[in-house]
């Protein structure tokens, strides 16, 4: 039989469905993707709810999936039926509903149905334990990411996530190893480490996030490390120094946000001040010279005048990140936010996402032609039918260079040129 997957949402997300296929693929199924062409007989939708919009296009494909495949069994599971189960048990178009703690039984809860062919519900509690989720291959990447952290403890006013994920658990450094060693024996050069909150890894077990480094830096095999998104806050001084030793650590930081204005920051619940946030930036600039910071950017949270957008948008000038994921605010119900007062219209959100996105494609611009007559590490990634080869720095810069190297080659190359905010480049 053949189980298709599909996945909504974060990177966390994307290692979760591929352990799950990996559990089919043990129990004997045939696994691909959704959108793979052929007939599935069980379809796996891995769910986000981070945003309304999510949920939204989560019952958008629902639909598509029952109407294109009415005789595939679907299965329902991810971050959406945990936060809201009463609602996901409620979709009449799925025929299995599982919680964020069943991933590990997904086969049995497939064969429980084949053999009763009644509706299951199962959404149990989060465990208080990390779940214990092995990944020894990442089909059809040249990165594997590695989830190393569970949960978030912050609870922003507009997020459902420490609802959806429960409290932050971390993984065992002795499985974060081990786990490490395999992909690196898969041929895997490049690590990236994944949390819900990933700077928060350690809280529960008196470990930190520079343990967690250290430990995927001393895999042989292994030539680079990256974070995923970080949160300003647990990194220390003294974690900065840990990092920065470690050679393998890619200086590039995805350094949340969100807002650029300590007013809208306090509305967010987000901890900390835009000062504290810029001191932060020049520390890690100062361990890493020449790091690369990237960040997420909220447009119109609930109460952003005009002036407060101004003063957002000016921050993210003034820190120069090389790369900004910019998105409008969306309503989540179950947060205080989704009740404030002073929500901000779609016709502004989009009016200034339009602002912001010329301001940070310049940002993007500017970074890339830094490099122009350096020579860099690329990872290759993809190629495209022109013959040229797509990758990316260390800094997470990408980079068009023409080469006859396959897919996750480290090449060195020397910048040409900058198009688009990517590079260009030759191979030396």
């Amino acid at each position: 039989m053949r189980a298709v997957f599909h996945t909504l949402g974060c990177k966390v997300n994307q290692y979760e469905t591929q352990a799950m296929r990996q559990y089919m693929e043990a129990a004997g199924f045939e696994t691909g993707e959704l959108q793979d062409g052929t007939i599935p007989d069980i379809i796996v939708i891995n769910s986000c709810t981070v945003t309304g919009e999510s949920d939204r296009k989560l019952r958008q494909l629902l639909h598509r999936c029952k109407r294109e495949h009415p005789d595939a069994v679907l299965v329902l599971t991810g971050c959406m039926p945990q936060a809201f189960p009463e609602e996901a048990a409620g979709f009449s178009e799925v025929d299995v509903v599982l919680g964020n703690a069943a991933r590990r039984r997904l086969p049995e809860y497939i064969a429980r149905f084949f053999a009763v062919h009644q509706r299951i519900v199962d959404i149990p509690p989060h465990d208080k334990a990390f779940e214990k989720l092995e990944l020894a291959d990442y089909e059809g990447r040249t990165r594997a990411f590695l989830k190393i952290e569970d949960g978030c403890n912050r609870f922003c006013s507009y997020c459902i996530i420490p609802y959806a994920r429960g409290r932050v658990r971390s993984k065992a450094l002795a499985d974060l190893k081990s786990e490490a060693q395999a992909l690196a024996e898969r041929g895997f050069r490049e690590i990236v480490l994944v949390g819900i909150n990933l700077t928060a890894f350690g809280q529960d077990t008196g470990l930190c996030i520079a343990d967690a480094v250290e430990a995927v830096c001393a895999v042989d095999g292994i030539a680079r490390v990256r974070l995923g998104s970080i949160e300003p806050d647990h990194l220390t001084p003294a974690i900065l120094a840990r990092l920065a030793a470690q050679r393998k650590l890619c200086p590039q930081f995805h350094l949340a946000l969100q807002s650029g204005c300590d007013a809208t920051l306090k509305r967010m619940n987000r901890h900390y001040t835009t000062a504290e946030y810029a001191a932060l930036c020049d520390d890690l600039r100062a361990a890493f010279p020449q790091c690369a910071i990237t960040t997420d950017f909220m447009v119109g949270f609930p109460g952003e005048t005009d002036e407060e957008f101004a003063a957002s948008l000016a921050f993210v000038e003034k820190i120069g990140f090389s790369r900004v994921h910019i998105f409008a605010y969306s309503r989540r119900a179950g947060t205080p936010a989704a009740k404030a007062p002073a929500q901000v219209t779609n016709k502004v959100k989009a009016a200034r996402s339009r602002q912001a996105a010329q301001v940070c494609r310049v940002l993007q611009e500017r970074c890339a032609a830094a490099l122009i007559g350096q020579e860099v590490e690329v990872l290759l990634e993809t190629k495209a039918e022109n013959g040229l080869v797509f990758g990316y720095t260390p800094q997470y810069v990408g980079v068009h260079v023409r080469t006859d190297r396959p897919a996750g080659t480290l090449l060195t190359v020397r910048i040409t040129g900058e198009e688009n905010g990517a590079c260009t480049a030759e191979e030396i």
